[in-house]
C-alpha cells in the first residue's frame, strides 16, 4: 500500500490519501504514516468510514493508548472519547484555547486522533500552531531567557471544581461528559525548550493555561514571561487551520504543534470520537 501525501501549504500539516483505515495497516505502511506525521505534524485521512474499533486499532498502531483524565469515554468503551456538541447546546466551548493536550501529564501523550462523525455546513475548524518553527524563528533574547527553564503544569485551570469545566460547569447544558476532580491541582515539570523525543527536534513545550508558572520565578515574572511566550508561539506564520469533512480522521503531534477548537457553526450538532496516543 502506497500512501500519498500532501502538504497543506501552510505552516504544519498534510492529507494523506492511498490508504484505507478500516483494514489493519503493515509494518511498512505504518512506518510511512509515522515518517509524514513526524515531519508534518498534522496529519489528515479524508474519505474514511471508520468504527470505533477501526479508530481503536489506528491508535494501536502507533503506540498504546493514552491516558484520558476528567472526562469520561463513551459508552462500552475504554478509550474513545465523544467531543460532541448540540446544535442547541449554549454552554462554553470546548478547548478554545491553545493547549498541548495533557501536558500537565508526568508522561504526555505523544498524539491525538480525532474522527469526524458528524460534521457542520460551517465552522468548526481546529487550529495548530508548529511549535518547532516557532522556536527556531524566535527572537534571540527571547530564546535565551527560556533556555533552561522548566514549566509548572498543572490541570487545575481547566478541571479542578473551580476551573473552567469544574462545578459551575457542571450546571451548564454541556453535552460532554467532563469529570472535574481534585486531582487536577497536581503539578508537573517540563521544560519549555525540549527535544522531540522521536526526532531530536528542539521546540516549544506548552502554553500558558495548562503551565501556571516557571519553576525559580516569582508569580508576576513568570506571568509576565510566558505571556510575551504565549503572544510569539502562536503567531500567524506558525498557524494551520483545518478544515473537516465527514468521515475524515486526523492525528496530530502533541510535542510539535499547540492546538485550539473554533466555533462559528450554531444551531449545527458537532460530533468527533477521540483517542490519545501514549507517549513512546
Amino acid at each position: 500500500m502506497t500512501i500519498v501525501v500532501e502538504p497543506s501549504g501552510q505552516a504544519c500539516g498534510a492529507a494523506v490519501t492511498g490508504v484505507d483505515l478500516t483494514r489493519s495497516l503493515d509494518a511498512v505502511t505504518v512506518a510511512a504514516i509515522r515518517g509524514a506525521w513526524l515531519d508534518h505534524h498534522v496529519l489528515s485521512f479524508p474519505g474514511q468510514e471508520l468504527t470505533d474499533d477501526d479508530l481503536e486499532r489506528f491508535t494501536l498502531a502507533f503506540g498504546g493508548f493514552g491516558d484520558d483524565p476528567f472526562i469520561a469515554p463513551i459508552p462500552g468503551r475504554d478509550h474513545v472519547i465523544a467531543v460532541e456538541r448540540r446544535a442547541d447546546e449554549t454552554a462554553p466551548l470546548f478547548a478554545e484555547n491553545w493547549h498541548s493536550d495533557w501536558s500537565f501529564q508526568d508522561r504526555p501523550p505523544a498524539g491525538t486522533c480525532l474522527y469526524g462523525v458528524t460534521i457542520p455546513p460551517t465552522g468548526g475548524d481546529t487550529l495548530f500552531v508548529n511549535q518547532h518553527a516557532a522556536l527556531d524563528a524566535m527572537p534571540a533574547g527571547l530564546r535565551s531567557r527560556l533556555e533552561g527553564m522548566m514549566a509548572i503544569h498543572s490541570a487545575r485551570g481547566g478541571y479542578a471544581p473551580d476551573g473552567t469545566y469544574g462545578d459551575a460547569d457542571q450546571a451548564t447544558d454541556r453535552s460532554m461528559d467532563i469529570r472535574p476532580s481534585d486531582a487536577a491541582t497536581a503539578t508537573q515539570l517540563h521544560p519549555l525548550i525540549r527535544a522531540h523525543p522521536e526526532t531530536g527536534q528542539l521546540g516549544l513545550f506548552g502554553c500558558i493555561g495548562y503551565i501556571i508558572g516557571i519553576e525559580g520565578l516569582p508569580d508576576e515574572a513568570a506571568r509576565e514571561l510566558l505571556f510575551e511566550l504565549y503572544h510569539w508561539q502562536i503567531r500567524d506564520e506558525f498557524q494551520y487551520r483545518h478544515r473537516w469533512e465527514p468521515h475524515m480522521l486526523v492525528m496530530w503531534d502533541n510535542r510539535s504543534v499547540l492546538h485550539r477548537a473554533t466555533g462559528g457553526y450554531e444551531g449545527h450538532a458537532r460530533l468527533l470520537h477521540r483517542t490519545t496516543i501514549a507517549a513512546g
